[in-house]
């Protein structure tokens, strides 16, 4: 539930309540967009809960985070958050990590997140200075260029000095020992001796050869070294004496790691990422259309899980090496391409507040944030998202054939950024790009006002509503063609929403709709239409009828925690079905044992797409009786 939020402490503080309290917080993190959460226990009803509060666009459980997605003020909200709470290393910390690739990825979200948006600059300014050379000659001669030009590449020299600081943050280490060994590591006498030794020079430390690789720019050298300290540091701290440690612990810190770095985990660590930066270049290489393929398509994926810093070291390796990367010309044409399935929603769009909530989500994705986007529009209708990206991956197999690259790093690719694709070595680079991102945008706006966003574009229902009563169809005409009725799906008992005792349901934030005692064990079709959702614990069920209505029965309240066990599916994900056809059965005998209630929520859950959601005013409820009407 996105909206305008001001008080970020309160938010910090309503997002910490929800999650249950400082107790449960393990670890915290942030990157552009979101709030990363470590968590022991994960709440079911801490997803929804925090979703709906204003300034919240949604939130994503992956990768063994609690993921809130919370747009451009996410710093503010972090650092009110890690006032709040008590995040020093523990050993229950450090049991709680989860795996080796969702420690990876967190990693990566932790240290290059705080940053990001330093390199985005200096990619901007390369940029600019790209332009203002073409369109005046000797430019580049001026002193002016030579020192914007040394301003716009001194984060990228310095990179490892950025990676210690948030590397020790997050190893929780002392970052000014951290921060003066990686200063080691881009030493110019350093890259002296380097030189030297690429030139044929032998040179030993200690009787050890040392290897001449550099360090400027480097990813995962620092970051290996700012991990590794993290032990040594603790190691030394425990055994040191208080009298000598502020002097001994940096002291053998640095004597110990840098020359560890230079003789083995820099080598080591950079032929690592070279290798993995030379795979992914001999697919672009040689199967250029395959490469455009998968990143122009499943880019934004990848962004929905919170997974796409794991890219970095790569990319900066494919820059340190060869100065050019196809890769973020591939990611470009993805974000376009979201922000082409925006504009298409709203031009489309009857709902003044889609169209209002379609604009905001755009303008983040000018600037290469596509989250807003993709949880606020294109991901919520469906429809958007799977057009975006398929005219990305149009986009990027059409830029393939004109060698794209980016000669500049962008720290957040997307139209701002295109220009780092101009580079008189590579002259057809930037049309490509330029195709590519001209397919992107233009694609999925046609594709929308062709096939619809998904709701209020979706065929519109016969203009008779068939009402079945004791075994006889009658008939009434709806002449305007604009109602489509939700009929129940149990006898029972009907209960307003806002009565049902569980807040994600009564405050409405889910949708509009009311809820059902049932007084039997069958769940029945309330429309024709298709199973678009099954819950794996099978106790909910999310239904789109044929002109889009989508309604999701939940099926008791915490049911969840049943594993399934008293439910029985009669359909699967995505089976077709008829008005009355048996949907599930439970044993409420069951849920009642464990001390659970089978009152049901029956929510529109995209009723924002529709003018109204009208409640009949019944009591209880038959097969024949009709629940909701939704206009359109």
């Amino acid at each position: 539930m996105s909206g305008k939020v001001r008080d970020y402490s309160q938010l910090a503080k309503d997002i910490l309540e929800a999650v249950g309290g400082e107790g449960n917080v393990i670890g915290a993190t942030r990157c552009a967009t979101r709030l990363r959460l470590v968590l022991k226990r994960s709440d079911p009803k801490a997803k929804d809960k925090v979703a709906s509060m204003p300034g919240v666009i949604t939130v994503v459980e992956n990768s063994g985070q609690f993921q809130v997605v919370i747009g451009q003020h996410v710093g503010e909200v972090y650092e009110k958050f890690s006032g709040l709470v008590n995040l020093e290393e523990s050993d229950e910390q450090s049991e709680n990590k989860g795996t080796i690739v969702n420690r990876i990825i967190a990693t990566m979200s932790a240290v290059f997140a705080p940053f990001v948006y330093i390199l985005a600059a200096a990619g901007i300014l390369q940029g600019a200075l790209i332009i203002i050379s073409l369109l005046f000659s000797g430019f580049a001669e001026t002193g002016t260029y030579q020192v914007f030009s040394f301003i716009s590449w001194a984060p990228f020299t310095f990179l490892p000095i950025f990676i210690a600081i948030t590397a020790a943050n997050h190893f929780k280490t002392n970052m000014y020992i951290a921060v003066a060994c990686c200063a080691a590591l881009v030493s110019p006498t350093w890259a002296e001796i380097a030189a030297q030794i690429s030139e044929g020079s032998s040179m030993n430390f200690l009787g050890l050869a040392l290897s001449p690789t550099t360090y400027t720019s480097s990813v995962l050298p620092p970051l290996f070294l700012v991990w590794i300290l993290s032990y040594l540091e603790r190691f030394l701290n425990k055994r040191m004496n208080e009298v000598v440690r502020p002097l001994l612990v940096p002291f053998l810190c640095m004597i110990i790691m840098v020359p560890l770095t230079i003789l083995l985990i820099g080598p080591i660590t950079t032929m690592g990422a070279n290798g993995i930066a030379n795979g992914y270049n001999f697919l672009a290489e040689n199967a250029p259309a395959v490469a455009g393929a998968i990143i122009g398509g499943f880019w934004q994926v990848i962004v929905i899980f919170g997974v796409h810093w794991g890219i970095t070291p790569m990319v900066l390796a494919n820059f340190e090496q060869y100065g050019r990367d196809s890769f973020q010309a591939y990611q470009t044409i993805a974000v376009i391409a979201q922000v082409g399935a925006v504009l298409g929603v709203i031009l489309k769009a009857k709902s003044k507040e889609t169209r209002k909530v379609s604009v905001s989500a755009g303008v983040t994705g000018l600037f290469g944030i596509t989250e807003p986007a993709i949880y606020g529009v294109t991901l919520r209708f469906k429809k958007p998202f799977i057009f975006g990206c398929i005219s990305g991956a149009i986009g990027a197999v059409a830029a393939s054939f004109f060698n794209p690259y980016y000669f500049a790093y962008a720290g957040l690719p997307g139209p701002l950024t295109i220009v780092n694709g101009i580079s008189s070595d590579y002259p057809t680079s930037i049309w490509g790009i330029l195709l590519g991102a001209a397919i992107a945008i233009v694609l999925p706006i046609v594709l929308i006002q062709i096939f619809g966003y998904g709701e209020d574009t979706a065929k519109q229902v016969d203009d008779k509503r068939t009402v079945e009563k004791e075994g006889v169809s009658a008939q009434s005409t709806n002449p305007d063609n604009n109602e489509e009725a939700v009929y129940a799906p149990f006898t029972g008992k009907v209960i307003p929403l806002s009565e049902v005792p569980d807040e994600v349901f009564s405050s409405g934030a889910m949708g509009q709709g009311l809820a059902i005692e049932p007084t039997d064990n069958k769940l029945h079709a309330p429309f024709e239409g298709t199973v678009v959702m099954v819950a794996p614990t099978k106790h909910a069920i999310g239904l789109r009828s044929e002109s889009g209505v989508e309604l999701l029965v939940h099926i008791g309240l915490d049911t969840v925690s049943l594993n399934g066990e008293p439910f029985e599916l009669k359909v699967a994900d995505g089976d077709k079905f008829k008005k009355g056809d048996i949907l599930i059965e439970f044993d409420q005998d069951f849920v009642h044992s464990k001390g659970l209630t089978t009152i049901t929520p029956i929510i529109v859950t995209n009723s924002g797409a529709y003018q109204e959601v009208i409640v009949e005013n019944i009591q209880t409820s038959t097969l024949s009786d009709r629940l909701l009407t939704v206009v359109k």
